[in-house]
């Protein structure tokens, strides 16, 4: 895998040179554009729309727009000189704990790997001092011309690094949703209910379990159509609730989560898992999965007996 970045991962007086390599995967199925009914394909390219004529890149410039409607032309070397400069170098500032950040703040996932092997010592001490105090680094790096916010965190024996939006960045729902549900007051046998109903809903946190059925169903869609068959659609979304059967409907919700949440645990094994075949390397994982305090200072055996306590 290429790395989309490189450079040096500072902390105080400790400089790690790192690589930043994409840690998802994109599955989005593409499609190419065709003229219906022919095998043409559909190309867009950049016209001057009063002559009509075809720009190349190397005449195009930038404008912005003003009130007045008129334009404000920017050179590409004009940006260049005042673009944040082609640094190398991640700083962490501080750190925070990470249940302090708002999900709404996170973007995009990579994985921060030591560049050469003559780094792995220093990089490893400072991925095992951030899972020990289990808070992530608050940093600053330039990436492609643009300047990130970003958190660095322990993960599965790897740094992880998460892209940050900007407090700026984010939008003000009072200011932006004009139907914000403030002046509807919960009712208190509603509410409980409610809250029944999200109790007997929870469980674990599996991600296997979910698929982008969407894109699997697209794929299903193309084989068929490839094969000369039809594919049944998909179902349409349930009528909104009536707010006079909103009781109703939450009792018989919660009444089928319990159901569901039964028969789960039916098919779950009851009896404890034995950990002694495993290594201290899968211990110290599910340890880390489990969220188990102090795990990097345990033995082997007091992971074994923390994670048959959990």
């Amino acid at each position: 895998m290429r790395p989309v970045w490189s450079g040096s991962l500072s902390l105080g007086l400790v400089t790690v040179p790192v690589r930043l390599y994409s840690a998802v995967e994109d599955h989005t199925v593409h499609f190419r554009q065709f003229q219906r009914g022919t095998e043409d394909r559909i190309r867009y390219r950049r016209v001057n729309e009063r002559t009509g004529k075809e720009v190349g890149y190397e005449d195009i410039v930038k404008g912005y727009e003003l009130d007045s409607g008129e334009y404000v032309v920017v050179e590409p070397e004009e940006l260049d000189e005042i673009a944040p400069g082609r640094s190398k170098s991640l700083d962490i500032e501080s750190f925070v704990e990470l249940d302090a950040i708002d999900p709404m703040f996170f973007d995009k996932t990579y994985w921060l790997a030591p560049a050469k092997d003559e780094f792995e010592r220093p990089y490893a001490l400072l991925l095992e001092a951030m899972d020990s105090s289990g808070k992530a680094g608050i940093a600053k790096f330039v990436m492609r011309g643009r300047e990130y916010l970003a958190l660095v965190r322990s993960g599965d024996g790897v740094m992880v690094l998460n892209t940050l939006h900007f407090a700026a960045d984010l939008r003000d729902p009072a200011e932006q949703l004009p139907d914000l549900p403030g002046k509807a007051k919960a009712r208190g046998k509603e509410l409980d209910m409610a809250v029944n109903l999200i109790d007997a809903m929870s469980d674990d946190w599996r991600p296997e379990e979910y698929r982008d059925t969407y894109t699997d169903r697209v794929r299903e869609l193309i084989k068929a159509k490839k094969k000369g068959d039809t594919i049944t659609p998909a179902t349409e979304p349930g009528e909104p609730t009536k707010v006079v059967d909103l009781f109703e409907a939450l009792s018989k919700s919660v009444e089928s989560g319990k159901a569901k949440k039964k028969s789960g645990a039916k098919k779950k094994p009851t009896a404890k898992k034995d950990f002694s075949s495993l290594s201290k390397a899968d211990l110290d994982k599910l340890a880390r999965e489990r969220d188990i305090k102090g795990r990097s200072k345990m033995t082997r055996a007091s992971l074994e007996k923390a994670l048959k306590a959990s």
